[in-house]
C-alpha cells in the first residue's frame, strides 16, 4: 500500500502541494487528475524518493519513504516501475540496452537471466523482435511501450505512469490504455497514474483523484466521479473554460476576483 499523508512541498515562492493526502491501495489503478501544472509529477516523485516532503510523509508497504537510507531506497525502488512521460529513452542505446537498464543494476542477475526478461518485458507490450532496433527507428506510441517494458522488467509490485498518453492519437492512446489494464490484470501489479485524458482515466482507473489547489478536492470510483456534482471537478472533467461559484469566476483552475 502507499500512503502520502498531508504532503506538502514548495519550490521557492511557489507552493505546489498543501497538504496532499491520498491512499493507493492494492491492486488499484489510481488516477491523480489535476490542471497542467498543478502538482501531479511532484507528487508521485515523492514516492520513489526523487523529491522529499517539506512536511508531512509517504510510506510504501509501511516504510516511511523520507526517512529511509540510501541502501533502503535503491530497494524500495527496486519495487517500483517509473514509466516516464516522454519514455526518456536513451538514443544511443537499442531498445534491448534501454530495458535492461534497471535489470543490470541487480547484480544477481545472469546475462542469460537479463536476456529472457527482456524478451518477456517486449512481449507482454506487444513489441517482440526490436531488441536490435533504436528509438528513433520507433513511433512515439512503440517508444511508450518500450517505457512500460522497461518498468515492468523488473517485475515490479507498483508501476507509476507519468502522462502515459500525452502527444498520443486517439488509436494510439487506447493501445497504451489496455497495456496499463494488462500489466494490472497478468502482472497483478498495483499502478499510479497521472493524466489529464479523461478517457483513459475513466477507461484504466479503479479510483480517481483531483488535485487542486495542492491537496485532493476528490477523490472516489470512476461512477463517483462522473456523477460528482462538485462544479470545480466538473469543470475539469467536462472541459469547460469557465464556472461560475456564487459570485466568484473560475478559469482554468484559478479563481479570478
Amino acid at each position: 500500500m502507499i500512503r502520502l499523508v498531508d504532503v506538502h512541498k514548495a519550490f521557492g515562492p511557489k507552493r505546489v502541494l498543501n497538504g496532499f493526502t491520498l491512499d493507493v491501495n492494492e491492486g488499484e489503478t489510481t488516477v491523480i487528475i489535476g490542471y497542467s501544472g498543478s502538482g501531479k509529477s511532484v507528487a508521485i516523485k515523492h514516492i520513489v524518493g526523487l523529491l522529499e516532503p517539506d512536511a508531512g510523509t509517504v510510506f510504501v508497504d509501511g516504510q516511511e519513504v523520507p526517512t529511509l537510507s540510501r541502501r533502503e531506497l535503491y530497494l524500495l525502488r527496486s519495487k517500483i516501475g517509473y514509466v516516464f512521460q516522454f519514455a526518456a529513452l536513451f538514443d544511443s542505446l537499442t531498445i534491448g540496452e534501454n530495458v535492461a537498464m534497471g535489470l543490470r543494476k541487480q547484480s544477481a542477475l545472469t546475462a542469460g537471466e537479463i536476456e529472457r526478461r527482456i524478451d518477456e518485458a517486449l512481449d507482454l507490450v506487444d513489441l517482440p523482435n526490436v531488441q536490435d532496433r533504436f528509438p528513433a527507428e520507433l513511433s512515439g506510441g512503440m517508444r511508450k511501450r518500450v517505457g512500460i517494458a522497461r518498468a515492468i522488467a523488473l517485475r515490479p509490485k507498483y508501476i507509476l505512469y507519468d502522462e502515459p498518453t500525452t502527444g498520443l492519437d486517439p488509436v494510439t492512446s487506447a493501445v497504451i490504455d489496455q497495456l496499463m489494464i494488462r500489466m494490472r490484470d497478468t502482472l497483478g501489479v498495483t499502478s499510479v497514474v497521472i493524466t489529464h485524458d479523461m478517457r483513459s482515466a475513466y477507461t484504466v482507473g479503479t479510483r480517481i483523484a483531483m488535485l487542486y489547489e495542492g491537496r485532493v478536492r476528490r477523490v472516489g470510483s470512476v461512477d463517483e466521479i462522473r456523477e460528482t456534482t462538485d462544479p470545480v471537478v466538473r469543470q475539469f472533467i467536462e472541459g469547460r473554460a469557465t464556472l461560475d461559484l456564487g459570485s466568484q469566476e473560475v478559469m482554468g483552475g484559478a479563481i479570478a476576483g
